[in-house]
């Protein structure tokens, strides 16, 4: 079992789950060796570096992936997928998503994504920025899907995983909140906030949605 991690806020709930679920402690330390932005899990996945990883979703329409039903989604605001208005067009090279999206969606400026984005979103303000979870569901009506899980290999394992993740409700041990409060720079009480505008199942409206983000990235031959 080789997983890629994203190491953001965003799939904290994840990876507490897997501290507790009975793997052995050298898949756990190989969870913690490989991480990862989405774009870089994109590659280590296609080069079979590691056997799974939620990677950009726009990378999932690679037919060679088996897709599970495990995701980042936002249905509106999101805090961590941001253009920054009134500043030069950059594009963030973690995630080719949240590029993509923001060529849909006619936005010009930086793209910020990841802890990063919610550090400064705090820091700012919001009406600094653009929230592209938010346009997207106002031009939509539809959840967004950032990253979606995707594996080449261990099928079955990883789906048995994720269909218990998703029946339970994951708490965060206080030392643990207080570690990512430190290591990121965010107050405690604002990582709590900021997970509940993140959800994870992929069902039918949020399958809806990435078949319509990917419909969209293909008029924009894919590239950002």
């Amino acid at each position: 079992m080789l997983f890629g991690k994203i190491d953001y806020l965003n799939l904290l709930p994840f990876h507490v789950f897997l501290k507790r679920y009975p793997l052995s402690n050298q898949t756990k330390k190989s969870i913690e060796f490989k991480k990862g932005t989405p774009a870089k899990l994109c590659e280590d996945l296609s080069k079979r570096r590691i056997d799974a990883a939620i990677i950009s979703s726009i990378e999932s329409r690679n037919p060679k992936y088996t897709k599970l039903n495990l995701g980042i989604c936002a249905k509106g605001a999101v805090k961590s997928v941001l253009v920054r208005k009134n500043s030069p067009k950059k594009l963030d090279p973690a995630s080719k998503s949240s590029n993509m999206l923001g060529k849909i969606l006619s936005l010009n400026g930086e793209i910020i994504i990841g802890d990063e984005a919610l550090r400064q979103y705090i820091k700012d303000g919001g009406d600094k920025f653009y929230d592209m979870g938010e346009i997207w569901y106002q031009k939509t009506g539809l959840p967004f899907v950032f990253g979606l899980f995707c594996c080449n290999k261990n099928q079955n394992l990883y789906k048995k995983i994720i269909n218990q993740f998703l029946k339970q409700k994951i708490k965060i041990p206080k030392y643990i909140l207080n570690e990512y409060s430190k290591s990121r720079n965010i107050h405690p009480n604002m990582i709590l906030w900021y997970l509940e505008h993140i959800s994870y199942g992929i069902k039918n409206r949020e399958k809806l949605a990435l078949k319509k983000f990917i419909s969209l990235s293909k008029k924009h031959n894919f590239h950002p």
